[in-house]
């Protein structure tokens, strides 16, 4: 009776132990009290504003993941709820360069390149004063990941947050295009679609992983900025509607040319809190 209880009051103890060191790694992660959204225009995009915090980047699951690293934000942005879509493309455009026009103006806008987002932001910044901007690949992560560290952007279970493997062997849940936003489940910081749907082009140059040269220093910047590069290619993120489970995994990243249009790229915006 006596060992039982000794072996009771460590069991006890060591679970104690474990609950305490959890609170400690998540209190490096701050989850909003409330989710806050902010809209500079009625045809703007909403916006979550998510807080300061420090979070692990990439993944020992594959080398161009490789190697895991601190990263800190040191103040609170803004970053759009949904990814942009055809209706919100249109309103500061003028037009709609989607494929999948037929889904809506509630869909994601595609085949846009990274150059097409540019001059989205330009015109969106003179038309509401403000400073938009696309994300940096740490701040990508650092919203997907909100705080967790699950395997998809906002859950375990891919078909629970995201829209994916058309074309993929096993097949996944999406029809052979895009889909309305904001229909499956947000992940804790209120921000949808970002596993699946479709990449988003973030600012980042594309390199081959966060040490990507040869003395093995890592070069990866640690405070949320964008990582220049001399590589052409520029980051995409989230995988999309015709991917499979591997590549709409919240580490999961690839890279292309920045005139490349495609009918499943797209993205969403940052912008600057004051």
């Amino acid at each position: 009776m006596k060992r039982n209880s000794v072996a009771l009051f460590t069991s006890l103890y060591l679970l104690s132990c474990i609950v305490i060191q959890q609170k400690i790694a998540e209190a490096d992660q701050p989850v909003p009290a409330s989710i806050k959204i902010i809209k500079d225009c009625s045809d703007c995009p909403e916006m979550v504003i998510v807080p300061a915090g420090s979070f692990e980047m990439g993944s020992d699951a594959h080398d161009d993941e490789k190697p895991v690293h601190k990263i800190f934000i040191a103040k609170p942005f803004a970053i759009g709820k949904t990814e942009i879509t055809q209706e919100q493309w249109k309103a500061v455009m003028g037009n709609n360069p989607s494929y999948f026009q037929n889904c809506g103006g509630n869909c994601p806008v595609e085949q846009v390149s990274w150059l097409d987002t540019k001059e989205f932001i330009q015109k969106l910044n003179t038309k509401t004063g403000k400073q938009y901007r696309l994300p940096s690949e740490a701040e990508w992560e650092y919203v997907c990941r909100a705080g967790t560290g699950q395997e998809y952007c906002g859950n375990n279970n891919i078909d629970n947050v995201a829209w994916y493997g058309a074309y993929a062997n096993p097949k996944g849940n999406s029809k052979k295009a895009t889909n309305p936003v904001a229909t499956k489940q947000a992940n804790s910081w209120g921000l949808f679609d970002m596993s699946g749907n479709v990449w988003e082009w973030v600012e980042d140059n594309f390199h081959d992983n966060y040490l990507d040269n040869d003395d093995n220093k890592n070069l990866a910047p640690t405070d949320g900025s964008a990582w220049k590069g001399d590589d052409e290619m520029r980051v995409i993120r989230g995988g999309s509607w015709n991917t499979d489970a591997q590549n709409v995994r919240s580490t999961g990243r690839a890279g292309d040319v920045p005139k490349v249009r495609n009918y499943d790229y797209g993205f969403r915006l940052v912008r600057s809190i004051p």
